[in-house]
């Protein structure tokens, strides 16, 4: 039986967290891309708090975006994750990638946040 894409991306976002956790010390930067909008948020796993958020659905974005689903998009939101997150005085943390492969829109995410200031 053929799986999905969508199942092959759940199993493989599965296998990631087997080892990946988020810590107060070094938080999980988490990852989710849908065909028309992506999301990153920064997650503290023991506590199970998300500290820093931000999509492409936020409203100041939503208008100056044409597109949540491209690469230019990803790059503002991954600079944005990152400038938040500094602000609250988070310097590390852990990139899950969500399933999803590292390229294109994920990719460019996690270099923006890396070229902002976020270290992984």
């Amino acid at each position: 039986m053929k799986t999905s894409r969508r199942q092959q991306v759940q199993r493989r976002h599965r296998r990631l967290r087997r080892d990946l956790n988020g810590t107060p010390e070094r938080p999980r930067l988490s990852v989710f891309r849908s065909n028309h909008h992506i999301y990153a948020q920064v997650i503290d796993d023991v506590t199970q708090h998300t500290l820093v958020s931000a999509s492409s659905l936020e409203p100041e974005l939503k208008t100056a975006l044409p597109t949540g689903a491209t690469c230019e998009a990803s790059a503002t939101i991954g600079k944005l994750v990152a400038e938040r997150a500094l602000a609250k005085g988070i310097e590390k943390v852990v990139f899950d990638r969500g399933g999803n492969l590292y390229h294109g829109r994920v990719k460019a995410l996690a270099e923006a946040a890396r070229e902002a200031g976020l270290n992984f």
